[in-house]
């Protein structure tokens, strides 16, 4: 049974006056910072990671841990919000913004979608144009601290504006791409572009995530 339909028909949380505009409907605030994700969490000698880039670009990239640590560093403090109810306020974190990072390949003037590939197996589209704002990063720090190996070390992507399944942990590989192409979640009827102001969970109008989903997992 697919994921998305083990989570239809269930309470759904107040919408919380006190927040106003900040809290999208749906949500609730927590200041822990739960850990969910698919299958194991991986391992790495960071002398062997890498950071591959292909697709719609001049020319095939692949980039190591230090290539990535020696462009401009940026810090965000951003609200996450994550698709099974959760909103944390006042995240710090610290990478590489992708509009920096762009200035290390050729992405040709084909490309309009993203495909951000990580560990094990996962993936999820992304509008190029999303990347463009001034907000997104390759993360490698939360709270001056590297990522714990549960929130994506070395590197995850951070997009805070839509629910927290795009913001890809343990990044491995970017595609640009002509054409949008669904990800991982995305063929599991998840939403295809998953703004969190809008409600954008489920690619199915009945659908439904429970209000206790993330209270069941662990946390940092």
């Amino acid at each position: 049974m697919k994921k998305a339909d083990r989570l239809k028909k269930a309470k759904v949380p107040p919408r919380n006056e006190k927040y106003g505009d900040r809290l999208p409907p749906g949500q609730t605030l927590t200041k822990k910072f739960p850990i969910l994700h698919e299958g194991e969490v991986p391992e790495y000698d960071l002398d062997k990671w890498s950071l591959k880039v292909f697709g719609e670009v001049e020319q095939e990239v692949v980039f190591n841990y230090e290539d990535l640590m020696r462009m401009p560093q940026t810090t965000i403090v951003r609200d996450i919000h994550c698709v099974t109810r959760w909103s944390k306020f006042d995240n710090s974190f610290t990478g590489v913004k992708f509009t920096d990072f762009l200035k290390e390949i050729g992405v040709k003037d084909t490309a309009k979608y993203v495909m951000v590939y990580g560990d094990y197996d996962y993936d999820s589209n992304i509008p190029l144009e999303d990347l463009l704002k001034d907000d997104i990063l390759i993360a490698h720090s939360y709270d001056g601290k590297p990522l714990t190996p549960q929130h994506g070390y070395p590197f995850r992507l951070i997009v805070p504006h839509l629910y927290f399944w795009k913001s890809v942990k343990w990044i491995r590989g970017i595609e640009f791409m002509k054409e949008d192409r669904q990800g991982f979640w995305e063929r599991n009827d998840f939403h295809n572009y998953g703004d969190p102001f809008k409600e954008e969970r489920f690619s199915v109008e009945d659908a439904y995530m429970p209000e206790d989903e993330w209270q069941k997992k662990e946390f940092d």
